[in-house]
């Protein structure tokens, strides 16, 4: 604790009783004084007058009001999922031309490799909908919302392994520290419910893969109560929400009125942010224990509803429970919803690999895409799906049937739906072989930089002074990609 304690002088003449009282009251403001936090409050500790902060308003007028951003951890083969090319099918077994690998630099699982073959995917396209989105035959239910669906294809990331990878998507940096982009999105616009959190996030239960920490949804800098709030699928979905043994609600309220006291008497002696924040997420916690239970419970789900989203929907902790828990977040005004799927890591074996992957993501994502529709939320909802990169053209080890691909940062694709974003486009493109970027390349700023604005947010505003400098999510560029906005 670096927090210089001044509850009590120095013990030195003080009475036993004169000890204990300054202790006791030094612990209680320490303990308290974030609970007080109003939104008055929180917009006095706002160090830039630019950040829009409630009740300024936005920017400008938002598409959006919230995001379901759909995070598939490892790297999905934008070959084998969106973005289909022949002349790769037809030179499978080839080597890579010279030509198109530009002596780029290779991660250390293949770049040592004799040969680099050429694998076309094992999939078979089709186009889908009037607007002819063609997509693999993995993606059928996904597909059925093509019309809906802006896919970009022309994605790439300085990052070629997953640890930066991830962090540059999530964070706007390879580095660890910075916050999380829903972390900002909180910061910025706040919370439109007071008794749920205004960032979520849930993870796949019982998947392997890369590890998923949670600096990836922290607030880095900012303060700790933008981070975003893990949902768990055990019997208590936040940790340490509910009360303990021998303790009673109105107890704990007593308990929360008795530190606002001390709070207010602490307060004449000089503001504090720190204990600002940390009460503000005890009275968070303790309205959460209302709400949470109705919000996590599916009982008010009807059997079609479940149907939709597949037998995994009962499963707590599955894709699919967890897409239709966003739903339920997105109804109830969390401003950012963030799904972790892990397992696209496919080094080996792509075609069983995707093959699994797609059976666990497919159906619930179509079912998400279908339930905020008929809810009339898919126009003011965001929804992405993607991951840190794409796969390579070549194969990795050796040619056959079971082969597997290796990172590829140079492109990569990524879909949006809903939220202010042209439905049934297509944007950018990949060269013959899908290694490189033919046009409209759109790096990860460019993208932050476009889902900021499509929540009203001017992307180079929207900072925060740390040790000495000025920070943002898309650091010092990126570009709003206007084509694909309706």
């Amino acid at each position: 604790m670096n927090e210089k304690c001044t509850g009590f002088d120095s013990p030195m003449g003080k009475s036993r009783r004169d000890l204990l009282s300054g202790f006791g009251m030094g612990l209680g403001s320490l303990a308290l004084s974030q609970m007080i936090a109003s939104e008055n409050t929180m917009n006095a500790a706002q160090p830039n007058d630019s950040v829009i902060a409630p009740p300024h308003g936005l920017h400008h007028q938002a598409k959006a009001k919230r995001v379901i951003f759909l995070f598939q951890s490892g790297g999905p083969s934008h070959l084998d999922l969106f973005d289909y090319k022949q002349r790769l099918i037809d030179e499978s077994g080839k080597e890579l031309p010279d030509s198109i690998r530009k002596g780029q630099r290779l991660t250390g699982m293949s770049g040592n490799q004799a040969s680099l073959p050429l694998a076309g995917t094992p999939f078979k396209f089709q186009k889908y909908g009037q607007s002819g989105q063609e997509l693999s035959e993995v993606l059928s239910h996904t597909a059925k919302h093509a019309d809906e669906m802006c896919l970009v294809k022309s994605m790439y990331t300085e990052a070629i392994n997953h640890g930066p990878g991830v962090t540059h998507m999530q964070t706007g940096s390879q580095f660890p520290g910075r916050p999380s982009m829903g972390a900002w999105m909180n910061y910025g616009l706040g919370t439109e419910n007071e008794n749920m959190p205004a960032f979520v996030v849930m993870v796949t239960k019982g998947k392997g893969g890369q590890p998923l920490v949670s600096r990836l949804w922290g607030a880095g800098f900012l303060p700790s109560r933008y981070q975003g709030v893990r949902f768990r699928s055990d019997k208590n979905p936040v940790l340490y929400l509910n009360n303990p043994n021998g303790i009673s609600e109105s107890g704990r309220r007593q308990m929360l009125d008795s530190l606002r006291t001390l709070h207010e008497e602490k307060l004449k002696e000089g503001f504090d942010p720190q204990i600002e924040n940390r009460i503000a997420q005890y009275e968070m916690a303790f309205r959460m224990q209302t709400s949470i239970p109705e919000a996590t419970s599916f009982a008010d789900e009807t059997e079609a509803t479940l149907n939709d989203y597949g037998p995994d929907v009962k499963k707590p902790g599955s894709f699919a429970a967890n897409c239709l828990m966003a739903r339920r977040m997105a109804e109830r005004g969390v401003r950012f919803i963030q799904l972790y799927h892990p397992g696209w890591d496919q080094h080996g074996g792509i075609p069983g690999g995707i093959r699994g992957q797609c059976k666990e993501t497919d159906q619930p994502t179509a079912a998400l895409l279908k339930d905020l529709k008929q809810r009339g939320l898919l126009d003011d909802t965001l929804v992405i799906w993607g991951g840190e990169f794409g796969r390579t053209n070549y194969c990795q080890g050796k040619f056959g049937t079971n082969f597997g691909r290796d990172h590829h940062p140079r492109c990569f694709s990524m879909w949006m739906a809903g939220g202010g974003i042209k439905p049934g486009a297509s944007y950018g493109e990949t060269d013959e072989y899908g290694y490189n970027i033919a046009n409209n390349g759109v790096h990860i700023h460019d993208l932050h930089a476009t889902i900021l604005h499509l929540m009203g947010i001017d992307h180079e505003r929207l900072t925060y002074k740390h040790q000495g400098r000025w920070y943002r999510l898309t650091d010092v560029h990126g570009h709003v990609v206007k084509p694909i906005l309706a």
